[in-house]
């Protein structure tokens, strides 16, 4: 337990404080979080962070961290150009333990301050690809699913469960569109690499700036290549855009299915009503989707603890942004700080690789198992949640895929 942790003298790195002068004998323990509430990520980044602070309010009011309290040290990065400012803050006030970020080039600039500045940090959201040369699995931990298995998950899920559904047709066509940043590039290589080692047909990939204020382009080029199915990595807006601007043009389609950050999100639905019916998403789930009987004791808790304490808090349903984050700190807060003997960061690095939590066991339907270094995954969490959602009806989606957490079966809705 967290409360046998030793915290030498010299180890700054975590800002474990006696308040010897409260006449308190507790410990703080002072963890960085690191994400964008302001800026066009601000939304999510928000979200995910309302997660984070839940998990602390737990930790601190159980038995687990009798003694310690884990204090958040909230940190505003819009941007990744602010991430190099926002981790020498952090680092100047002797917090080495960091989470974030939700947004995928935040993520990125994240994890190269980490392992230049020999800091621990651990992503609760984002899905993008980080350097190769970054410390990842010592000083960089991926607790959300990798942006490629969710272009894997989406391709595999359309080719396995949905293709006998569809209306009859020959080999499936796929086209590939994807806004062209580090997360875009990510999560499409997944899908991409996936239909070229299962010898799928590829009928094109479609990069775009997710800021053109015209996005009928897009639209024009996709119809001209004629896939059967449009695999989609986007953000909310401009996957909106290119939505209505497909609809606009009568681009036929069999299936269409995209992934984080926009095809799973409440907003996304809402935008498009009825144009959004039929499509499908490749996420992390929302606490309403999470199927309670496919969790451990464990989860199945946790999950009636956070989904009515954050809607009793901020009045709103618990989206797949917060869950990710509340699970993912959860999983340090409650499992791999205690189990670290001390705060250094090589020893909270060496607890994550070695805590191992079964599928089911967070609120989100995942688990920890973290991949060391050298590995191809080195640092990434390869028990994450992941789930394939159908929006059945206008501002309505639900969990198809896998069984243990469907609500309901997947079906072929024509789409507009």
């Amino acid at each position: 337990m967290i409360r046998r942790l030793a915290l030498p003298i010299a180890v700054v790195a975590v800002l474990g404080t006696a308040l010897a002068a409260c006449g308190d004998s507790s410990k703080t323990i002072t963890v960085g979080a690191l994400y964008p509430r302001t800026g066009p990520q601000g939304s999510g980044g928000s979200e995910e962070f309302r997660g984070v602070q839940l998990a602390a309010d737990w930790a601190n009011n159980t038995s687990v961290v009798q003694g310690t309290r884990i204090k958040l040290a909230p940190v505003d990065a819009a941007r990744a150009e602010q991430v190099p400012d926002a981790m020498d803050g952090l680092a100047a006030r002797g917090v080495s333990i960091v989470l974030g970020s939700h947004a995928s080039a935040i993520s990125a600039a994240a994890a190269r301050e980490a392992t230049v500045k020999r800091l621990a940090f651990f992503e609760t959201g984002a899905v993008g690809q980080t350097a190769p040369d970054d410390s990842n699995g010592t000083n960089f931990f991926r607790l959300a699913p990798m942006g490629a298995n969710l272009g894997r998950a989406a391709i595999n899920f359309v080719q396995d469960q949905l293709s006998a559904k569809l209306p009859a047709h020959g080999p499936l066509r796929y086209g590939v569109a994807y806004v062209d940043d580090p997360y875009g590039r990510t999560v499409a290589q997944g899908a991409l690499d996936t239909i070229k080692e299962r010898g799928l047909s590829l009928a094109g990939s479609f990069p775009y700036d997710a800021n053109a204020k015209d996005f009928s382009p897009v639209a024009a080029r996709v119809g001209a290549a004629h896939p059967d199915v449009l695999f989609s990595a986007a953000y909310v807006d401009d996957g909106v855009a290119v939505r209505k601007a497909s609809v606009a043009a009568h681009t036929p389609l069999l299936a269409a299915i995209g992934t984080s950050s926009s095809y799973c999100m409440q907003a996304f639905g809402d935008a498009l009503g009825p144009d959004a019916v039929g499509l499908f998403a490749s996420d992390k789930p929302d606490a309403a989707d999470v199927n309670a009987s496919a969790l451990t004791p464990e989860g199945r808790r946790m999950l009636d603890w956070v989904s009515k304490r954050y809607e009793a808090r901020w009045h709103e349903p618990m989206g797949a942004a917060a869950l990710s984050g509340f699970s993912n700190a959860y999983a340090l807060f409650v499992h791999v700080l205690p189990a670290a003997g001390n705060l250094s960061v090589p020893s909270v690095a060496k607890a994550a690789l070695s805590v191992k939590l079964p599928q089911g066991s967070l609120a989100n339907g995942g688990g920890l198992d973290v991949a060391p270094p050298g590995s191809v995954d080195a640092g990434a969490n390869r028990r994450p949640a992941g789930v394939i959602e159908e929006w059945v009806a206008p501002g309505k989606k639900v969990t198809v895929w896998p069984p243990a957490f469907a609500e309901r079966p997947v079906e072929a809705l024509p789409l507009a």
